[in-house]
């Protein structure tokens, strides 16, 4: 296998936003590099499935919901 074709590949700790850290394996930086996460998937809504959703703001989904209420047929 030739070394020159693949990545440096090397423990790293990454920190949470709440000062908890891990380490991990990654081809980021070099060997004993630090990365602190601006998001934390511990937290985030994208990830915790909370705080979402719908803002109606000034009638857009009620604009478009008539708009188009004709044009799909609902399942059955």
């Amino acid at each position: 296998m030739k070394s020159q074709g693949h990545p440096d590949y090397h423990f790293i700790t990454v920190v949470m936003t709440d000062g908890s850290s891990y380490k991990t394996r990654s081809c980021y930086g070099k060997e004993g590099s630090v990365i602190n996460l601006d998001i934390d998937p511990r937290t985030h809504p994208a990830w915790t499935g909370g705080g979402t959703q719908l803002l109606d703001r000034a009638g857009r989904v009620n604009k478009f919901n008539d708009k188009f209420k004709g044009f799909f047929k609902p399942k059955a």
